[in-house]
């Protein structure tokens, strides 16, 4: 049957290259793409003002971030006051906690446990990184740096609570 299929396309003009190419695609040309859900900025400063709130009220000074699913920077804020240094980790937990679908503090227990072997995996293993998750799919991250390490994960989980009460999934 194929033969008689490829004889016939042979026959009509269509080479046996493009023979093959047309219906190696054609069951594709019914597929849907996917639906994909994405954070806004003004989501993202949506996220960062409750964090924000949360460390202002007790007189946290913090950097927070927040990143969309490829793991850009969507929003950021310094708050008067945090270190530097918070700038990087800030970004680093969201990143940390985005590519591995997990919050950070995870890691952190991990290497409590004994777990050395996350250090080699680039993450950082301290409280403040959060996934943001819709219908089982991470859209991007949160993360905080700038207090104790509990105090990050509190600001970050102030954030995340504001996600989930305000946005529509």
């Amino acid at each position: 049957m194929l033969a008689s299929m490829l004889t016939n396309a042979w026959s009509q003009g269509i080479s046996i290259a493009a023979f093959i190419a047309l219906t190696a695609i054609a069951p594709a040309r019914g597929a849907d793409l996917a639906t994909k859900r994405a954070l806004t900025l003004e989501i993202a400063k949506g996220m960062i003002s409750a964090a924000e709130q949360k460390a202002s009220g007790n007189h946290w000074a913090m950097v927070i971030t927040v990143l969309d699913d490829a793991g850009n920077l969507l929003a950021f804020e310094r708050m008067d006051g945090a270190q530097v240094g918070s700038i990087d980790i800030s970004q680093r937990k969201a990143s940390s906690s985005l590519r591995f679908r997990a919050p950070t503090k995870n890691f952190a227990d991990g290497i409590a446990r004994g777990s050395a072997a996350l250090v080699t995996l680039g993450v950082v293993t301290f409280e403040g990184g959060l996934p943001i998750v819709v219908d089982g799919q991470v859209i991007g991250a949160i993360g905080v740096s700038g207090g104790a390490a509990d105090q990050d994960g509190q600001a970050a989980k102030a954030g995340l609570e504001w996600f989930d009460a305000n946005v529509k999934k």
